[in-house]
């Protein structure tokens, strides 16, 4: 996949295909957030969430395609109408530039705890393939180097804020 992304990033700047990327490039291209990240990607299967973390999911629609299991009556044996809590799986086909957009928000403490801890999951799953993407994917206020929130969390106050801003700003 490494490859294609950067074979697509050459020919952006009129040049045939180059070596296959090294780690430092691989974090380069994502920090930057250029096209050719997008044509990496992750299948991710997730089990058993609430049905409003899917919900907080599907709204992150740019490279992202889910699949959701239907709540539908006539497909299911529910005796009750279903609620936010019922419980859902969900398939997605995550590209790499939807997975650092996802993060901003959902790994936001002011984002719903369930979601944050599904999304922080995904996040554990693929840092074993993709280290460097994993490296990017942050919330909000570490993106930015501040928080844009309108009703914002005391984070962005911390110490610990200011030590996992300079790690991430640091290359």
């Amino acid at each position: 996949m490494w490859q294609v992304i950067k074979n697509a990033t050459m020919t952006t700047i009129g040049k045939n295909k180059g070596k296959y990327p090294d780690s430092q490039w691989k974090k380069e291209i994502l920090r930057a957030e250029h096209s050719p990240i997008r044509l990496g990607y992750f299948i991710i299967k997730i089990y058993n969430a609430p049905q409003f973390v899917h919900g907080h999911l599907v709204r992150h629609h740019v490279g992202a395609t889910p699949f959701i299991s239907t709540l539908r009556q006539d497909r299911n044996n529910y005796d009750e109408v279903p609620n936010r809590n019922t419980l859902q799986d969900g398939e997605y086909y995550f590209d790499f530039q939807s997975m650092i957009n996802i993060s901003r928000k959902r790994l936001c403490n002011c984002a719903s705890y369930e979601t944050r801890y599904v999304w922080k999951k995904v996040l554990e799953a693929i840092k074993e393939y993709e280290p460097e993407l994993y490296s990017v994917c942050r919330r909000e206020c570490i993106y930015r180097g501040y928080c844009p929130e309108m009703f914002s969390c005391p984070y962005s106050e911390t110490e610990e804020f200011e030590k996992e801003l300079e790690e991430y700003r640091s290359k």
